[in-house]
């Protein structure tokens, strides 16, 4: 009997870390729509890794631009980080961090559009 509660507390002890350590859709869906908007103007977005960020509350895209052709491919990443729920709060890119008024408008006025959801580069 022993050895039966401690395999269901092993189970359950480790379905508990997996969802902490899980990437939450909607916070990754933002932070990869704000990828176009973030690269550079007329580059070609691939994406390379969605996962989580170094903050408990942030999530890390990488990904690659190419501008015209034969233009060498560049790796680039943007770290999204979150309020309560899916609000984003803070943008960092290899650059730095992106001006809280850039942020502000990013997110009242275009992560939710339809244009949002078409170059959305996870999307397709």
């Amino acid at each position: 009997m022993g050895v039966l509660r401690t395999a269901v507390a092993v189970a359950l002890l480790s379905a508990l870390a997996a969802c902490g350590n899980s990437l939450d859709e909607r916070r990754a869906t933002v932070c990869r729509r704000a990828v176009p908007a973030i690269a550079p103007d007329g580059s070609t977005v691939s994406l390379m890794r969605i996962g989580t960020g170094p903050g408990p509350d942030s999530v890390r895209v990488d990904y690659r631009t190419a501008g015209s052709p034969g233009a060498a491919a560049k790796a680039r990443w943007i770290v999204c980080s979150f309020g309560p729920g899916s609000s984003l709060e803070a943008i960092t890119t290899e650059s730095g961090p992106v001006n809280g008024a850039s942020v502000y408008l990013l997110r009242h006025y275009y992560l939710d559009t339809p244009e949002a959801a078409s170059a959305d580069p996870g999307g397709r």
